[in-house]
């Protein structure tokens, strides 16, 4: 295929990470040619992670300056040499809706060849997490204008009619929990299963379990307002709000009942608290699961009993991350996610220019899913 040039000396914005601790930077890089095998997007939806706050912080090793945002949706507007179709075989044209993966695995270390787990990659480079403006290219985050994505990237595009705004609804929490839900600790059919913690990554687990055909499924979390997002949007079958309640305790008995006081089949951890660890190896029924996805930085240790793990003889899975692979099912999912689920009605779009605020307002609380649009 020829090279299909786009951009013509074009400039792009973008929200850029310079120093940990200080506030984010709104600066203009020049938009490169598209390297063979790769593309050129206009990354017109960013979304905002919970991690992307530990990032700012510093809670993560990572080089900087750097493009924040591994979440992102947009059309092509450059197609490198060789670059002539999707993940899926499907040709890509300048004009396509697509997602891409945030990170490719390098396919040379242990876990890449002798174990089979690219998500464990030794090496795995990801967009908006270790790849800084030092490097070429610099537009290699989605809070930007454009993106450069290079070759090797996964890429998929959008079936026609998938609002893009429900799509990044769980951009980042929806293969990660494809990821923990098909590989590490399926659901199975008519089981009950707790989730806790009602962000996106709770809200993600909890629908994929409905959808995955489990007979009941719980969503302990919290303040009200998540809940009542959830529960528009019709994720769950019961909610309970264990955050704000005053008697944690009584919360959490709730919950055991509304397993119908045995314990769940599987409870699945997304709340990044260490402490909410052991609260979910309770919530387990014996010979039940664990599955814990929430702990993606490392907040520090808790103190667990080991006797509820053997006397109730679990299995407990940790799960990390997602593969292109699982960015794949998870866009092939999104018509059935859509037609079930209120996805839109959880977002809240901020322009990049109000990058400070939409920041604040995530770490708050005081919005569920933040999307940056360009």
């Amino acid at each position: 295929m020829t090279h299909v040039r786009a951009e013509g000396g074009a400039t792009a914005r973008a929200v850029v990470l310079e120093r940990f601790g200080e506030p984010l930077e709104l600066r203009e890089f020049e938009v490169p040619p598209a390297p063979p095998g790769g593309l050129v997007v206009a990354s017109r939806w960013g979304g905002i992670c919970g991690t992307d706050l530990h990032l700012q912080q510093g809670h993560l090793r990572i080089p900087t300056p750097l493009v924040l945002g591994h979440e992102g949706l947009g059309t092509v507007t450059e197609l490198g040499a060789g670059t002539e179709r999707d993940a899926n075989g499907d040709p890509l044209a300048i004009g396509d809706l697509v997602m891409w993966a945030s990170s490719i695995a390098c396919g040379e270390c242990v876990p890449c060849r002798a174990h089979r787990e690219p998500t464990l990659c030794e090496n795995r480079r990801t967009y908006g997490v270790n790849r800084p403006t030092t490097e070429h290219p610099a537009l290699a985050g989605a809070w930007a204008d454009r993106i450069v994505l290079q070759p090797r990237t996964t890429v998929i595009r959008l079936s026609a009619g998938v609002d893009p705004i429900a799509a990044m609804s769980l951009a980042c929490a929806g293969p990660t929990m494809v990821h923990a839900l098909y590989e590490r600790r399926p659901v199975r059919l008519g089981e009950t299963v707790v989730v806790q913690g009602s962000g996106p990554v709770g809200l993600a687990a909890a629908a994929l379990a409905q959808l995955a055909g489990a007979g009941r499924v719980i969503l302990a979390g919290g303040p009200d307002r998540r809940l009542a997002i959830a529960a528009k949007s019709g994720i769950a079958d019961h909610r309970v709000n264990v955050v704000d309640s005053t008697d944690p305790a009584a919360a959490l008995a709730q919950v055991l009942q509304l397993t119908g006081g045995q314990g769940a089949d599987l409870v699945v951890e997304c709340t990044g608290v260490p402490t909410a660890i052991d609260q979910g190896l309770r919530l387990c029924r014996r010979g039940g699961s664990y599955l814990v996805v929430g702990q993606y930085t490392d907040s520090g240790d808790t103190l667990i009993n080991p006797h509820q793990i053997v006397h109730r003889q679990l299995d407990v899975v940790g799960s990390w991350a997602f593969s292109g692979a699982h960015l794949v099912e998870y866009v092939r999912l999104l018509p059935a996610l859509v037609q079930r689920f209120d996805l839109a009605g959880m977002v809240t779009t901020f322009e990049l220019a109000e990058h400070e605020t939409a920041l604040d307002a995530v770490a708050r609380g005081a919005v569920l899913k933040a999307v940056f649009v360009s």
